[in-house]
């Protein structure tokens, strides 16, 4: 069992960044994969940015690549997402979820763990 909790969300301007924290429970997290996944106001979730156990792999979809890195520090029980050059469209709940597994996708009915989610608003 893992539970997870999301931090760092806020307001900001466009072009500003934010940091968002995913701090796990549980003694197996590092064999977990983790991915980041967003929802804004009316529209479906979607996949951000995912990480595998070790953090050798990472992944992310095309409109935050360049932008947001995905990081894991296992001996500190988190996974961060830094978001660069925040655009207005970048706005929504983000979301960390966690999955039994040690290699990650950008399926979201993957990951059996969630966190209760974190707002970001950009403001243009």
């Amino acid at each position: 069992q893992v539970q997870l909790v999301e931090s760092g969300g806020g307001l900001v301007q466009a072009g500003g960044s934010l940091r968002l924290s995913c701090a796990a429970s549980g003694r197996t997290f590092s064999s977990y994969a983790v991915g980041w996944f967003r929802q804004a106001p009316g529209k479906e979730s979607e996949f951000v940015a995912a990480i595998s156990w070790s953090g050798g792999s990472t992944y992310y979809t095309d409109s935050v690549k360049g932008r947001f890195t995905i990081s894991r520090d296992n001996l500190k029980n988190t996974v961060y997402l830094q978001m660069n050059n925040l655009k207005p469209e970048d706005t929504a709940v983000y979301y960390c979820a966690a999955r039994g597994a040690r290699w990650a996708t950008m399926r979201e009915n993957d990951y059996a763990y969630w966190g209760q989610g974190t707002q970001v608003t950009v403001s243009s």
